[in-house]
């Protein structure tokens, strides 16, 4: 009983925080939620310890990374987006879940970007949760300073396999002074 209760909180809390801050970003103008800061933001629990889930779901290629330690440390279980790596130019995005399903696909989760071994900030102002709207698809590293990253729109009427259209977020990597920092500039509806 008590875990159903627990499970109903960390549902409630991600709720909450979808609700304030998910997919209606996509909505409002771009201004920046990330801010010069070398400290990756804290996970909020999820359904399993962050133990357990790193050893059911963990990827053993970023067992000894650099920019998964700083995850670890928030208490995000790191993975790779898609299942790869996403580095180019001293760029690199690497997710980090909370909750994942039986088959250990990311179901509550957001994308880090590090310059340089920094910790830059993150693509989407929430958590992301799976086959919802605002939820990150391909993400590419456009530059040493720019990168984009696809957003599924879900309705109402839309199924989870199919969402209506998909939003192109365009950010800049600001290097100036001591902390990299990524700022969205854009967006465009591909479709």
């Amino acid at each position: 009983m008590r875990s159903l209760i627990c499970i109903a909180i960390a549902f409630l809390s991600v709720a909450t925080l979808s609700a304030q801050a998910g997919a209606s970003w996509l909505d409002r103008p771009m201004t920046s939620w990330n801010q010069p800061a070398s400290v990756v933001p804290a996970a909020q629990a999820g359904t399993e310890s962050q133990g357990a889930l790193e050893r059911r779901c963990g990827s053993s290629s970023l067992a000894s990374s650099t920019t998964a330690g700083p995850l670890r440390t928030a208490g995000w279980v790191p993975f790779l987006h898609f299942d790869r790596a996403i580095a180019r130019d001293g760029v690199e995005v690497i997710g980090g879940m909370t909750t994942a399903n039986p088959g250990c696909e990311p179901t509550i989760f957001n994308l880090f970007v590090f310059v340089d071994g920094r910790f830059a900030g993150t693509i989407s102002p929430a958590v992301m949760t799976q086959s919802r709207d605002g939820i990150a698809g391909t993400v590419r590293i456009i530059g040493a300073d720019s990168l984009t990253a696809e957003f599924a729109r879900y309705t109402p009427k839309d199924t989870e396999c199919c969402p209506s259209s998909r939003v192109r977020v365009t950010y800049r990597i600001e290097r100036a002074g001591s902390q990299p920092t990524l700022v969205p500039l854009d967006r465009r509806t591909l479709r």
